[in-house]
């Protein structure tokens, strides 16, 4: 058994609860504080024993559960009447064995000490199902996906009234002191706003022990196994003020890379192990619905977004190791209603390529309070299994804790499994909430590469619309394509959304070429002194050609090439470190004190005079101007 790092591993497990009467949609799947913190009172303890493999405390479980019928589960049903379903339906299976499990999970908490309700309520959703679990088999966890506190001043500290909440030792004593007392162990990683206690704590590395402290965490990432080869595994973000770009790109370091890869190959599919996966935000090519203008344009929806090798590591290992059965992600704050917060490892031909997610089903995880959805949804996801297969459901917190049935997953063997979707898509805000377009089979679509001609015209002469979708593939291998105006590059692999290229305001009402740039034997001509006869690199690929992304004005006549980054990759990394942003507002507030005081100027005509500059180069020639 693998140890867990904050507690023992629990010994005892449940039976897949399956499903009666539903009409379903089936999916194959291949191979230091002013502020005191509240205290919580921990529910008493249950302990079950066992006679035979089966626990004593199930019998009252199951006499209870005889009394009513079985119910439609995909459906919002009370909290006794959907517990008392399934266990109705796991005793007609057979009952509970040493392979059963259930674990609840919970998403971006952003903890405010100042509106608790709804973080009580939440917890009094909870701890029924949880103890129904303790009486039926006894393996019971709970998973937190980060982002504990919220990023804002909660007047907490009188002696810092600007400090933020999130990633503060009060903030982790207090989500740690909320943890224990639901009365169960429980696991935590850190998400993008957990080591942002930027005041009380210099490094990252500092903020981190505090974090590992207060949750009782040897390492920042976790293994515990549930049932038998049955592990819970968890990966933290550890990087906040060192962050290369935008301080909220959720993070992996190296170490925790290398450390998942090794228990992969150790606990192989083919030998019965089975890994849950729980991170903050989700992996390239996991499909869930994100926010174009939100995730996607600030270049932190994936994990390790800006590090291309390493943001496509994790798929990798997805499709590499088929004993990753699921992984749960929070991040985007939203809902649980639509069909896309749950993706299988393929899908229709018709809805698209092959997405290759080897045997793993990805679910996005809502939040808890009202005051932190992005579409006024507050939900947390429960999972329950054996090794017959799992469920995923959802428990709603603004319907006294309904659960609801959302998805099954039926194991063949080792490696192939059956997913069905329990339900119709209950959310229809799609066009405010819209997944973020991805190439499609069937779109208009075009590959410029070295075999094609030495011009594509990706628009055909035409404006670019909010309607136009068209993407095309460079010889490079690089994928961009236009949505909702915008044009943006994709993962060359997986077809994910990267990053934004161009905006709206650059981009409607002009026309897109991509044309060559090379001349024969890769000798570039320019007539700048020290360019002439510049020559390809030897180990340049004969085949890749050297191309050029044109956008054109087709009244005005104006052209912008869209130059690559260093590389070569097109969507823009601009938005800075948190801590950089915040150092340079500090220096434009001192500029507006001194324009106060030294050129007796007005607060409110020093704010507009000062503006800000970032050096002298118009160009990346070298010719500073």
């Amino acid at each position: 058994m693998i140890r867990s790092s904050s507690s023992s591993p629990a010994t005892v497990a449940n039976t897949l609860f399956l499903l009666l009467g539903v009409v379903v949609i089936v999916v194959v799947i291949p191979n230091a504080s002013a502020l005191a913190p509240p205290q919580f009172r921990s529910p008493p303890t249950s302990s079950s024993s066992f006679r035979n493999g089966t626990p004593t405390t199930q019998l009252n479980a199951a006499a209870a559960a005889e009394e009513k019928p079985g119910a439609d589960r995909s459906e919002l049903l009370s909290a006794e009447d959907w517990l008392d379903s399934a266990v109705k339906a796991t005793q007609d299976e057979g009952g509970f064995d040493e392979s059963s499990f259930l674990v609840g999970i919970l998403g971006d908490l952003h903890i405010d000490p100042r509106k608790m309700e709804d973080y009580e309520e939440g917890r009094s959703h909870w701890l029924p199902i949880l103890e129904r679990g303790k009486q039926a088999h006894g393996n019971v966890g709970m998973v937190s996906l980060g982002d504990l506190g919220e990023s804002k001043n909660c007047d907490h500290n009188d002696q810092n009234p600007t400090e933020l909440f999130a990633g503060t030792s009060l903030c982790h004593e207090m989500a740690a002191d909320y943890f224990r007392s639901f009365g169960t162990p429980y696991e935590v990683i850190g998400g993008n706003h957990d080591l942002e206690g930027i005041d009380e704590f210099r490094t990252d590395a500092q903020n981190l022990q505090v974090f590992l402290k207060h949750h009782n965490k040897p390492t920042p990432q976790f293994c515990r196994e549930i049932a038998d080869k049955t592990l819970l595994v968890g990966l933290c973000s550890t990087i906040f003020r060192e962050a290369p770009y935008t301080s909220h790109e959720v993070i992996i370091d190296q170490a925790q890379i290398d450390w998942f890869e090794t228990l992969l190959k150790e606990k192989p599919a083919d030998e019965g192990w089975k890994i849950f996966v729980f991170t903050h935000a989700p992996p390239n090519g996991s499909g869930l619905r994100v926010l174009q203008e939100n995730h996607v344009v600030n270049g932190c929806c994936w994990l390790n977004h800006s590090n291309e090798g390493q943001c496509r590591k994790f798929i990798e290992l997805v499709r590499e190791h088929r004993s990753i059965k699921a992984w749960f992600s929070g991040h985007f704050h939203l809902g649980q209603d639509y069909q896309d917060s749950i993706t299988f490892p393929t899908i229709d031909p018709s809805e698209g390529p092959y997405p290759n997610r080897g045997s793993c089903v990805f679910a996005q995880t809502s939040v808890m309070r009202s005051g932190t959805s992005r579409d006024g949804r507050q939900q947390s996801r429960l999972l329950r299994g054996n090794a017959k297969g799992f469920e995923i459901c959802t428990v709603d917190h603004q319907n006294n804790g309904k659960i609801r049935l959302d998805a099954t997953i039926s194991y063949k063997d080792e490696g192939h499994e059956v997913g069905v979707y329990m339900h119709d898509d209950k959310a229809y805000e799609h066009d405010k909430y819209f997944k973020v377009y991805q190439p499609m089979e069937g779109d208009q679509q075009f590959y410029c590469g070295a075999e094609t001609d030495e011009e594509c015209l990706i628009t055909e002469d035409a404006p670019v619309t909010l309607d136009t979708k068209v993407w095309w593939r460079l010889s490079s291998g690089r994928v961009l394509g236009v949505m909702n105006g915008m044009l943006l590059e994709y993962d060359s692999s997986t077809l994910a959304p990267l990053g934004l290229v161009l905006g709206a305001d650059e981009l409607l009402g002009r026309a897109i070429a991509v044309v060559d740039s090379g001349i024969e034997d890769c000798l570039v001509v320019d007539t700048m002194e020290g360019m002439e006869g510049a020559d390809c690199p030897e180990d340049a690929n004969p085949d890749e050609r050297e191309q050029a992304i044109i956008v054109h004005d087709l009244e005005k006549g104006s052209i912008t090439v869209v130059q690559p980054n260093e590389d070569g990759s097109y969507w823009r990394k601009i938005v800075r470190n948190k801590i950089a942003r915040m150092k340079e507002r500090r220096r434009e507030q001192a500029a507006i004190q001194y324009g106060v005081e030294r050129l007796w100027l007005d607060e409110k005509d020093a704010k507009k005079s000062v503006v800000s500059t970032w050096g002298p180069y118009t160009t990346t020639s070298g010719n500073a101007l």
